[in-house]
């Protein structure tokens, strides 16, 4: 018999939790009016900022 991955299932059901905080954090901003153009730490994405060009 196979072994259950519970790594896979931990990290499917973290991004669950997010995905539904997400969805209600944007659910609220269009409550308040609010455009959903950024988070609210003020990054748009999950990648962090970088003060340094790209290297041609």
């Amino acid at each position: 018999m196979a072994k259950p991955n519970y790594g896979f299932a931990k990290r499917q059901r973290e991004l669950a939790k997010k995905q539904k905080k997400e969805e209600k954090r944007l659910r609220k901003q269009a409550e308040q009016g609010v455009a959903p153009a950024e988070d609210a730490t003020g990054q748009a994405g999950d990648e962090p900022a970088r003060d340094t060009p790209p290297q041609a």
